[in-house]
């Protein structure tokens, strides 16, 4: 009998072994793959790459890359260099130059991709890491928000630990990076912010959370906050050097019932710390401000069918927040503003320039 069991038990092994490493990336890309990838394009079309390649030193990608799905979880993506250039895109979406999202299965199940790493690349354009939605707001998203599972199934469906490291972001007029509903553990590290933004730089949206942004340079012209922690929990920001904070730093809110979606997370549990603030001018907008929107926005709503999240109160409760051993070089104690309570503000250090 045991014997039996054993037997049984070593055939049930290999299926789940054969079925997971299915959903894998195949492992290297052929070199016809890459060399599909590196022919010029007029316009940014899409080109799904769910293997892992080193590029060819100082190559020149016109193509938007994409990697999409379960098939793509443990790509890796070495530009080596190289620049992935979106620029001939006409408007936002065409200027998407990597994406990492989830993809709907025709059974209605979702696959979403996990440990998918990108680095050494040049990136002009948008990078957008999302799995259900794009945004927050998205029509889609309306009725699931209904439920109080809400976060648990945005976050089951959206792609997970992401690594970008050693990047340049070259922003074409809008925002650089943005981390989508539900995406979560996406890592950010020694990379460059340059160019410019209509809006911050970073966009941490609804539901994701435990995600990373630690020892990057922030020198882009941006026209709102640098980081936007829009009802995402648990986030570290550490060791960053934001070089024009003219605009705002960090901001931690939440876009109560934006589009008619219920907000469930707060941005709360975040860690800010050994940031370095540059302030060009004394009336800069503050480096960091818990509870930026306060639940004032237009679109905030309560209903008492849906006694939860912002339904059940739309303010923003930034709480629980650390920001501490910042270096906040031509600031002020008003540079730092807490609107809500139980955050931790500590040994901050304010320079002359």
């Amino acid at each position: 009998m045991h014997l039996k069991r054993l037997v049984q038990l070593t055939a049930m092994l290999a299926v789940c072994w054969l079925l997971s490493d299915s959903t894998h990336a195949e492992g290297s890309c052929t070199n016809e793959t890459i060399q599909q990838l590196l022919q010029p394009s007029k316009s940014p079309d899409e080109f799904i790459l769910n293997c892992s390649a080193t590029l060819p030193k100082n190559s020149h990608i016109t193509r938007s890359v994409v990697f999409e799905g379960a098939a793509a979880s443990f790509s890796e993506l070495d530009c080596n260099g190289s620049t992935i250039d979106a620029s001939a895109g006409s408007g936002t979406l065409a200027r998407i130059a990597l994406h990492i999202r989830s993809s709907k299965l025709p059974d209605g199940l979702w696959s979403a991709p996990t440990n998918v790493k990108i680095k050494n690349c040049v990136i002009k354009g948008f990078v957008r890491i999302y799995g259900l939605a794009y945004t927050g707001s998205d029509p889609s998203l309306l009725d699931l928000s209904l439920h109080n599972d809400y976060t648990a199934n945005v976050q089951a469906k959206a792609p997970k630990l992401t690594i970008l490291s050693n990047i340049i972001f070259a922003a074409l007029g809008n925002i650089p990076l943005y981390i989508g509903p539900g995406v979560t553990q996406t890592a950010v590290k020694n990379s460059r912010f340059v160019g410019t933004s209509i809006g911050p730089a970073v966009y941490l949206d609804a539901e994701s959370g435990r995600n990373s942004i630690t020892l990057n340079s922030f020198n882009i012209a941006a026209k709102r906050e640098l980081i936007a922690i829009d009802g995402s929990t648990a986030n570290e920001i550490i060791g960053n050097d934001f070089e024009n904070v003219a605009n705002g730093g960090l901001y931690l809110y939440r876009n109560c019932g934006e589009g008619g979606v219920i907000r469930h997370q707060t941005p709360s549990f975040n860690v800010i710390e050994h940031n370095t603030y540059r302030f060009a001018t004394t009336d800069s907008k503050p480096a960091v401000w818990f509870g930026a929107r306060g639940g004032s926005q237009s679109y905030c709503f309560k209903d008492e069918l849906y006694p939860f999240g912002s339904s059940a109160d739309p303010r923003d409760f930034a709480r629980d927040n650390v920001f501490s051993g910042n270096i906040l070089v031509g600031g002020t104690s008003s540079s730092i503003r807490d609107e809500d309570m139980h955050n931790v503000i500590a040994d901050n250090i304010f320079e002359i320039p």
